[in-house]
């Protein structure tokens, strides 16, 4: 039992270096980093964001009925998270346009300002998207009118 005080060393050693670098340590000192596979802030300005977010338009216009187009108005938040490929979680507020769907160049459609035609909503979307495999799906959507 020779290396019996030496491997609790060591091991003491190692638990104190874990603990210095933990979050906890790091959060206890004023400094806060975020936690691999946590949710973290997202710019809308991100083309990353901007792209789930098209994608989920795009979905959401698909599955909708309603004859005209919609877009987004505001991003009200963004955030992603990494996982094996990246979620997107985005608060996102629509509204509808005086473009029917089958007319060209929807992005630029200006919004229905007549009451009886006006209609916003606040949407909740989490995209899941593998970039290298091309891949993209609506993982979860729910609307509620604005």
């Amino acid at each position: 039992m020779a290396g019996s005080p030496r491997a609790l060393a060591l091991l003491l050693a190692a638990l104190a270096v874990a603990l210095a670098v933990s979050p906890a340590a790091g959060a206890s000192a004023g400094r806060r980093s975020p936690m691999v596979g946590g949710l973290v802030d997202a710019s809308a300005d991100e083309e990353d964001v901007r792209r789930a977010l098209d994608f989920a338009l795009s979905e959401y216009n698909k599955a909708s009925n309603d004859m005209y187009h919609s877009r987004a108005v505001q991003v009200v938040r963004a955030r992603k998270q990494v996982v094996a490929g990246m979620n997107y979680f985005l608060d996102v507020k629509i509204g509808r346009t005086t473009c029917t769907k089958s007319q060209p160049n929807l992005d630029n459609c200006p919004f229905h300002e007549q009451p009886h035609l006006k209609r916003e909503e606040l949407c909740s979307f989490q995209i899941y998207t593998v970039p290298w495999l091309g891949k993209m799906t609506v993982s979860k959507s729910s609307c509620q009118n604005a």
